[in-house]
């Protein structure tokens, strides 16, 4: 079992191996210091390139975002030190920190050897390459909760390596892909129920006032209107959503950005993404014989007790197959508390 199958799943930008992997962070957020609000939207732009190459030199990438913030994108380690220390652009007092998320990036790897290894063993032996987390994927069969061969990695770097060495073995690095967010609460995608400003709705028949623990009603989505349940994979607005989320992770763009490319690319009313998604909803599916859900390692999801989400490829990874085991849900971590 030492040797494993190479090449990169679909996700993040893949390295062709660690050494290429940059250790530093690459994005980085600059803030105007203002005691009344202000941001970028009323800064020319040749006073902020001026500034950010007279300090650091000409930089990737720089980009306005939507809240009037920037976020600049540089070349070298070098660069990476000297744009943290930056004070001013002018007369401009700002402030600069890295990116939240987009200096990390998640892979997943298969490997029988480590299933027993504690994950705690396995994040310390692979620090040296980047590795900063480490998330085992476990399973509930008939009441048991049962570890999987599979580890989620997150890596300090925005580019995730193709391989990752364990030792005397080689193993790819799939990229790691999270199912959409969906509220309990409203039964809406991207948000969960901690944040939610919805109503409770029931995620078996779309009615207000009540949830669907004892619903017998007539099924019916909440995002499709479609006669399924809110939280069926066959869903058309599932799969608009699994599509825009992995194009985000693969482009390495904004969710907004990624939104709006998937939309553009089916841009005609009868060619639709949500209409496609519809059509193949209605064929033979295999993922419907699973009799078991995923846990997080750190707490169940409602999802599990509730509204059990049944799916090939339900880790969340294009491609993903899980051999003598039942599908794979996404850590808790990705779901709705």
């Amino acid at each position: 079992m030492g040797k494993r199958k190479s090449g990169p799943f679909s996700g993040q930008q893949i390295s062709s191996n660690f050494s290429n992997v940059t250790n530093f962070p690459t994005f980085f957020m600059i803030k105007r210091n203002s005691t009344v609000n202000e941001t970028f939207h009323t800064v020319s732009p040749f006073l902020v390139e001026k500034a950010i190459t007279e300090t650091i030199g000409e930089v990737k990438s720089t980009k306005k975002l939507r809240s009037g913030d920037l976020l600049v994108e540089v070349h070298s380690r070098k660069q990476s030190q000297q744009i943290v220390k930056v004070k001013n652009f002018s007369n401009i007092p700002i402030s600069v920190s890295p990116h939240a998320s987009l200096n990390s990036s998640k892979g997943v790897i298969t490997c029988g050897e480590l299933l027993n290894v504690a994950t705690e063993e396995i994040l310390k032996e692979l620090q040296s390459q980047g590795v900063s987390h480490v998330r085992r994927i476990s399973i509930r069969r008939d009441g048991q909760l049962l570890n999987t061969k599979h580890l989620i990695l997150t890596f300090d770097s925005a580019k995730l390596p193709e391989h990752i060495k364990v030792e005397y073995m080689r193993l790819s690095v799939r990229a790691y892909i999270p199912n959409p967010l969906r509220c309990f609460q409203c039964q809406r995608f991207g948000h969960s129920k901690t944040s939610c400003r919805g109503t409770l709705t029931c995620a078996r028949c779309a009615e207000v006032g009540h949830d669907s623990s004892r619903c017998t009603a007539a099924e019916k989505c909440v995002n499709c209107k479609d006669a399924h349940t809110s939280f069926s994979r066959n869903c058309s607005a599932w799969k608009l959503e699994k599509e825009i989320i992995t194009t985000k992770i693969k482009k390495q763009i904004s969710y907004p950005e990624a939104r709006k490319l998937v939309k553009s690319m089916t841009p005609t009313p009868g060619n639709s993404f949500v209409s496609v998604a519809k059509k193949s909803s209605s064929a033979p599916s295999a993922d419907r014989n699973t009799d078991a859900s995923v846990v997080s390692n750190s707490q169940p999801s409602e999802s599990l007790t509730r509204e059990p989400l049944r799916g090939t490829s339900s880790l969340g990874v294009t491609g993903f197959t899980t051999p003598r085991y039942p599908s794979v849900l996404s850590p808790s971590v990705f779901s709705s508390p």
